[in-house]
């Protein structure tokens, strides 16, 4: 039996590489199939939650954002190029949400410290020590959010630039101080 990705039901990709399951849940959820929503969804939600969750420090607001841009990518999925894979494309989406927040979060947020919200649950973050996490998020906002995008998420500086809306130079230097800062804080 022959299985095309672009045609097969997700249920007859699970042994196939993931590239072609990804491809079939991306093919059924355009189709309205809710079985093809569900694999996106596990399959991608824990890194749209990590990457809100980088930027935004805030579980709840981590949690909403990565819904508002999950909910997001599939109404936009008709565009979606399908050559691509998904996961960074939703990271992409998420990452502008959260950085929108964070930047709404600044204007709104009165004088005085912030308090270190809970880091979320350590699956959510699997992989990543605590001491780094820890020290990631004591960062101030001008150099955690590009250490998160780089260093955590993959996003190249061009990338990072053009989310932040900052010229390249800004966001080298904005990584060279927060890696600094983080080498001093975990010696």
């Amino acid at each position: 039996m022959v299985v095309d990705a672009d045609t097969a039901p997700v249920v007859l990709l699970r042994n196939a590489p993931r590239s072609w399951r990804e491809r079939g849940a991306v093919r059924a959820a355009l189709r309205g199939d809710a079985a093809g929503v569900d694999w996106l969804f596990r399959e991608h939600w824990p890194a749209a939650y990590r990457a809100a969750w980088l930027i935004v420090r805030d579980e709840a607001a981590a949690e909403d954002i990565a819904q508002e841009g999950f909910l997001a990518a599939l109404g936009a999925l008709e565009r979606f190029d399908r050559a691509r894979p998904f996961g960074p494309w939703l990271r992409r989406i998420v990452a502008r949400r959260a950085i929108d927040a964070a930047r709404a979060r600044a204007v709104r947020r009165e004088v005085g410290a912030e308090p270190l919200n809970a880091l979320p649950a350590r699956e959510e973050l699997a992989g990543l020590p605590d001491d780094v996490l820890a020290a990631v998020a004591l960062l101030p906002d001008e150099q955690r959010i590009p250490i998160a995008l780089r260093h955590l998420l993959g996003f190249t500086p061009g990338e990072i630039a053009e989310l932040l809306d900052l010229p390249r130079g800004t966001v080298n230097s904005r990584l060279r101080r927060g890696l600094d800062a983080l080498s001093e804080a975990l010696t």
